[in-house]
């Protein structure tokens, strides 16, 4: 175990709001539901794997909390508010769902988070980084647990534009991720010294990144920085190097990059990305044991969500457990009263 321990006030979605404790878990059984993108942009980084994930930390807990079963389903929300919208209410309204984990885009997130609130379930997001969920779209019913735009933009762009890297040209994704990406890095940028010549916004998702990067490119900016994710930035920084971006002096800033996007770009197209990470498989004994299990489960190494995915999970179950109730607002008081010492956190 890590020395290093952490507690969720620094990173929940909004104040706490008292709620009124169950006696007991609700029906006899614990249900957990898994949201995330299964088939699309975002599917390596969250996906299949991250079910496995937090089925994972299930049988860890030994299937079951106070005697009541734990079930898990999921679904595919395609990257879509709408579909995940009806999901989520389905499963919280007729099916007993007590907690939503896994949610991967952002604006799926923002969506799903007002049922969330609506019915008093809790919503545990490892995967959605706008820093919009924590502030302005801030319920009493979630926790973002991994990451936001605000902590990802300090590391990766301070160190930079320290480095010399002084004028910065954003591709952006053009939703509520990108959105709150650009602002924030802007921020951090500016008060570092260094300055936005410009940005481009693109469709989520895209395929064909050659007139953004070209236009990124004439720019002559430092640096060109990649406000996407999943597969958006690997195909951003694939034409980046069939482009030549970095051997012509230019830096490429990836603002959210996973291992499944290293290992998919390969190192020849991947040499000179600079980027900063929430979480590493290979950081300690820890991590190494789990990210070993994983591995033979999935045959890949766990991103960060992943890693989220499994603790966030797993810390439920011990709130559940340690109060006797699966009432969102009875647990969610325990998560952010509890501190944290796992091989995430």
């Amino acid at each position: 175990m890590k020395n290093t321990k952490k507690i969720l006030p620094s990173v929940v979605a909004s104040i706490l709001m008292a709620g009124s404790a169950q006696a007991a878990i609700s029906g006899d059984t614990v249900k957990l539901g898994y949201l995330a993108d299964m088939s699309g942009t975002y599917r390596d980084l969250a996906g299949p794997n991250g079910l496995t994930a937090m089925e994972m930390a299930v049988a860890d807990f030994g299937g079951k909390v106070n005697n009541a079963a734990i079930e898990v389903v999921s679904a595919d929300d395609r990257n879509s508010p709408d579909v995940a919208s009806s999901t989520v209410r389905r499963w919280v309204e007729n099916d007993g769902v007590d907690m939503v984990g896994g949610l991967v885009a952002s604006s799926v997130t923002i969506a799903t988070t007002k049922i969330l609130e609506e019915n008093n379930k809790l919503g545990l997001i490892s995967g959605s980084a706008a820093s919009s969920i924590t502030n302005e779209h801030c319920t009493p019913n979630h926790i973002q647990y991994v990451y936001d735009t605000y902590a990802l933009s300090i590391g990766t762009p301070t160190a930079i534009v320290q480095e010399g890297g002084k004028s910065w040209y954003i591709l952006t994704a053009d939703y509520a991720f990108g959105h709150a990406m650009e602002a924030d890095v802007t921020r951090v940028v500016e008060a570092n010294g260094g300055k936005i010549l410009g940005s481009i916004r693109h469709p989520f998702p895209t395929p064909d990144f050659s007139s953004f990067i070209l236009q990124a490119q004439a720019s002559g900016a430092d640096v060109i920085a990649l406000a996407n994710a999943g597969a958006d930035t690997t195909n951003a920084i694939t034409t980046a190097a069939e482009f030549g971006i970095t051997q012509s002096g230019q830096t490429i800033a990836g603002l959210v990059v996973f291992i499944s996007d290293i290992h998919a770009l390969g190192p020849q197209a991947a040499q000179g990305l600079q980027l900063t990470t929430g979480w590493y498989w290979d950081m300690n004994d820890e991590t190494r044991e789990w990210s070993d299990r994983f591995m033979e489960e999935t045959g890949t190494r766990p991103t960060m969500v992943h890693a989220g995915i499994y603790s966030s999970t797993m810390q439920y179950l011990k709130a559940v457990e340690a109060t006797g109730s699966d009432d969102s607002q009875t647990v969610r008081q325990h998560l952010i009263e509890t501190p944290i010492n796992d091989m995430f956190a």
